[in-house]
């Protein structure tokens, strides 16, 4: 079939009524519009390794690593380059494409960047992607990356912008815009997406999807499902309501809509998949999504181990995409 045009001016009422499709006819449409951009029956492998957890000003209202949480998560300093490129490789040695490093900041500062460029040029020594996800970036800061050799920079925008001041009051939503034009504007590949279940509305939803439909499309969107943490104020509030765990088949309709609405995006299933049935993961799979994190943990969140992945995409017929030398991943023919 012809590749569906990419479109960065969608409404939010065509992606209503996207969501409002029978399921069978969305899942139809999100799977045909994956093979035109996609290799079918293929998913990358990332791993994601915390380098300084906790400790973090800002209060979003999932995290377990904001200093407002009373989640038991303790501050640490940043890890040693030698320790984090010893994960790398330990990641590589087991299917990851990506290595994405992620630090429990609001900014970086300018004493912890020659660090991440030792990082960054370490991994990438090994053919691995880098992806960082540092908070808040300058223009200065998103150059240092970028001549590092950085591959994506992971920002993501959590929620439609409507819906962002009840989860994150330390920063607004058009912070975490300025964010990503800095990095888009040092050639470094966006990955950006959000989190589904914080107890927002399908119309939320809506705007989640217009939002970043409606921007340069990211090169990866990651779709996380809330994972309620004790002592964090989402975790807390949504721990013994119905609203605790999004249902499954509106988080698979997520998924497909974020397939058809960003046609050339890898859309990464993200945190939240240990609680996740193989037939949910599956569905999601048939929708579009091509990404997935392996490993125990996400962050401080778990996460499904690289056996159990294996299984499940050896069940599936699912391959591990392979990653090019120069860190970018290769065409494969269908």
């Amino acid at each position: 079939m012809t590749a569906p045009t990419i479109r960065t001016d969608w409404t939010r009422e065509e992606i209503a009524a996207l969501f409002d499709l029978p399921f069978m006819d969305l899942m139809y449409e999100a799977q045909t519009v994956h093979r035109a951009y996609h290799p079918r029956n293929e998913v990358q492998l990332s791993t994601l390794l915390s380098i300084k957890t906790g400790g973090c000003p800002e209060d979003c209202g999932y995290c377990s690593q904001s200093v407002e949480a009373d989640s038991g998560v303790k501050a640490t300093k940043l890890m040693d380059v030698r320790q984090v490129l010893q994960a790398a490789a330990q990641a590589k040695d087991n299917g990851s494409g990506r290595f994405c490093m992620g630090a429990a900041w609001r900014n970086p500062k300018e004493r912890d960047m020659p660090a991440l460029v030792e990082m960054i040029q370490g991994v990438r020594e090994m053919g691995m992607e880098t992806c960082m996800t540092l908070g808040m970036l300058d223009a200065g800061q998103a150059k240092t990356l970028a001549d590092a050799g950085l591959d994506y920079y992971n920002h993501n925008i959590d929620t439609a912008p409507e819906n962002y001041a009840n989860v994150i009051t330390t920063r607004t939503f058009e912070d975490r815009i300025e964010t990503l034009e800095n990095v888009r504007a040092a050639g470094i590949n966006v990955c950006c997406g959000g989190i589904v279940g914080l107890g927002e509305t399908r119309e939320d939803r809506i705007g989640f999807i217009h939002a970043l439909g409606c921007m340069p499309h990211p090169e990866s969107v990651p779709i996380n499902a809330l994972v309620p943490v004790k002592g964090t104020v989402l975790g807390d509030m949504l721990a013994d309501t119905p609203l605790a765990k999004i249902d499954e088949i509106e988080f698979v309709r997520t998924v497909a809509v974020a397939r058809i609405v960003m046609p050339a995006s890898m859309v990464r299933l993200s945190a939240g998949r240990e609680s996740m049935s193989e037939a949910c993961q599956a569905l999601c799979f048939m929708a579009g999504a091509n990404s997935i994190f392996t490993g125990d943990k996400l962050l401080t969140a778990p996460n499904a181990g690289d056996d159990k992945d294996a299984a499940m995409l050896a069940k599936l017929g699912i391959r591990a995409m392979q990653a090019a030398p120069h860190g970018h991943l290769e065409e494969a023919a269908e």
